[in-house]
């Protein structure tokens, strides 16, 4: 693929990448984005190098093709395949687990009863491709992904084979050495044992913990598949039964035609061991009576040359050789009402215990699958009918449903879950429910369902469903007291965004926070605001002398500094005071803070009045009519 490609690049102006799932020797595989459909997939990137080989990619395009209808509830689904910047892509179900490598690696060697299991699904993925022409060649542990149930799925189906010939131009074997059949790894032609050569090393891996061949490089690893016998399981893992050991080593075998016949006869060998039975090796070992006639000739003739030395041993080994087969035949007549029981009755049960009863009544199990809508695995007829006295060792034939088949999922996203609950159910769908939060789908509803919608899925099976919880809530951590670096980084780390106010104060040092909304332990929505108020060191500033100035003067000099003024007043007796600054504080040259306040004390000049006319040089009032002198206060004077 060119550099450009990295997260959040659409793909074909359809798949934008969220994030890179692995990377692989043929191809990148990215969780991206259905633009057009709205949902998550599993987008194959195929690796430039393949590309640019046209009959690899003709081969390509026509097995994804062909992997897109492999609608099974074990094969990983194709939705959609296209070629994009020089290159191809296919477009996948998107699976939530591990691959059965890591489980492997983290749980091995699995029990033998869950190993089977395993091995029986993918056995069964195997079987439904093959029966449709498509033969994997990949298969391996890494391309089977198991989910919390134990589930399997295999992907890969189609991209494996996508090579013109089973060997690259420069002659290297498409696979993976640890897992190649010993056909494939000398370059003939690979079908469908190859795949179950592969899967029988993927159930060694699973019961042991280990692949059966390794080494240094992939031609010492594919010499060995080869020419080597693989060690036996039970060598390294003591708990595997001897039974399950055979089946893996025949799995194993070197000729395609000493290997199982194909993926149903695995599984029914599987299925043997997991009911608690020896499987059939061949005719069984039988005490029988020998038949009269050749058996006497045959212990007369044994006998004669006892008798070499007279006629009465003769006669007396003739008597006993009688004897014996007077007994016989005694013993057969005797034996013979034992040797008819009545079949059981099997209807109703699952086909393992079905199965067990019969081998234990000592009759031989015969089945046959056919689609029903009864459970899978569930014995629906049976041949004899019960009560049926049968010989003993003879077979019953029992008729097991398959299951109702394959069906579409109905799409439900959006719905609220009691509405998608009845429509599932009403589908044939058992329905679970997982709780999760999501930003774009409100509380109660669903967001999407797991198979999901439109995948091929069995009638009867359980289906996942995903119910909003609404946006994810966090806890909002406690952060003040810490830096502001690190209290920024905290928030964001539980998904919060931060927004700064900053606050001079003494009380801490710079660049601590102070105090922070919402208060700690609050739950709140992912994704919200949290302010941090955080201390900024305080500034200060020199006091400017005003004193002198005028008022006017003085009160610009001291807000051009960054001060509030304070004025207050003082009665002066001399003219040249008035208005001017008489004091301040503080005094000038003092360091204080911003915005601090100084007061002034300004200069009020109020001239006193003069009591005596004269001294004012005001004339006095005139006399009134009656010769008074300023009214009553002149007669006053008068007197």
């Amino acid at each position: 693929m060119s550099g450009g490609i990295a997260q959040d690049h659409v793909v074909d102006g359809r798949y934008r990448l969220v994030s890179r799932l692995g990377s692989g020797g043929m191809a990148d595989v990215w969780c991206a984005d259905d633009l057009q459909l709205g949902r998550r997939v599993a987008l194959k990137l195929l690796h430039r190098r393949f590309a640019e080989d046209d009959e690899f990619v003709e081969r390509f395009r026509r097995e994804a093709s062909s992997a897109a209808g492999l609608q099974h509830p074990n094969v990983v689904s194709v939705y959609d395949r296209g070629e994009y910047d020089g290159t191809y892509y296919i477009a996948m179900e998107l699976l939530a687990g591990r691959t059965l490598k890591d489980l492997v690696k983290e749980e091995g060697p699995l029990e033998s009863g869950r190993a089977i299991d395993l091995a029986i699904q993918i056995l069964r993925a195997a079987r439904f491709a093959h029966k449709r022409g498509i033969v994997h060649r990949d298969l391996k542990p890494h391309n089977v992904i198991v989910d919390d149930e134990d589930r399997a799925k295999v992907t890969d189906f189609g991209i494996a084979r996508a090579g013109a010939s089973d060997m690259t131009e420069t002659g290297s074997i498409l696979g993976t050495a640890q897992y190649l059949s010993p056909e494939q790894a000398q370059g003939h032609a690979v079908g469908a044992q190859s795949d179950l050569y592969a899967i029988g090393i993927v159930l060694y891996e699973m019961l042991t913990g280990a692949i059966p061949f390794d080494g240094d490089t992939a031609v010492t690893i594919a010499l060995k598949q080869v020419s080597e016998a693989p060690l036996p399981p039970g060598r390294l893992n003591p708990a595997v039964p001897p039974d399950l050991e055979a089946i893996v080593l025949r799995a194993l075998a070197k000729l395609p035609e000493e290997r199982f016949a194909d993926a149903d006869e695995f599984i029914a060998a599987l299925e043997a061991v997991r009911a608690g039975f020896d499987l059939p090796g061949g005719a069984a070992t039988t005490a029988f009576m020998p038949v009269a006639g050749a058996g006497v000739e045959e212990e007369v003739a044994y006998a004669a040359p006892l008798e070499e030395d007279g006629g009465r041993r003769r006669w007396l080994w003739g008597l006993l050789a009688a004897l014996l087969v007077a007994g016989a035949i005694v013993a057969a007549l005797l034996l013979a009402g034992e040797d008819t029981k009545p079949v059981p009755r099997l209807v109703g049960a699952d086909v393992a215990t079905a199965a067990r009863t019969l081998r234990n009544a000592g009759f031989e199990p015969v089945t046959e699958r056919v689609r029903d809508e009864r459970p899978v695995d569930e014995v629906i007829a049976q041949d004899p009918a019960p009560g049926t006295e049968l010989d003993v060792g003879e077979e019953v034939a029992i008729t097991v449903s398959d299951g109702p088949g394959l069906t579409s999922l109905p799409a439900v996203e959006g719905l609220r879950r009691r509405d998608a609950r009845k429509r599932l159910t009403e589908a044939g769908f058992r329905v679970r429910e997982r709780r999760e939060p999501s930003d774009d789908v409100e509380p109660g509803r669903v967001v999407e369902t797991s198979p999901a919608a439109g995948a091929q899925v069995e009638v009867g099976s359980t289906v996942t469903l995903v119910v909003s919880t609404g946006p994810e809530q966090v806890t909002v951590p406690a952060v003040e007291g810490d830096g502001v670096d690190s209290a920024r980084a905290e928030l964001e780390r539980v998904g919060l965004e931060v927004s700064i106010a900053r606050e001079e104060t003494n009380a801490a040092a710079p660049d601590t926070v102070i105090g922070q909304d919402p208060a700690a332990g609050t739950e709140v929505e992912k994704g919200s605001t949290v302010t941090l108020t955080v201390a900024q060191e305080v500034e200060t500033v020199s006091v400017p002398g005003v004193t002198g100035l005028d008022q006017s003067q003085a009160a610009e000099r001291l807000s051009g500094a960054g001060l509030k003024v304070n004025v207050q007043e003082k009665a002066v007796d001399r003219p040249s005071q008035d208005g001017k600054v008489l004091s301040q504080s503080p005094g000038s040259g003092r360091e204080v803070e911003r915005e601090s306040q100084v007061t002034i004390v300004v200069g009020r000049f109020e001239p006193e009045l003069d009591p005596d006319p004269g001294a004012t040089g005001e004339e006095p009032p005139p006399d009134d009519e009656d010769g008074d002198v300023g009214g009553a206060s002149a007669g006053g004077a008068r007197r």
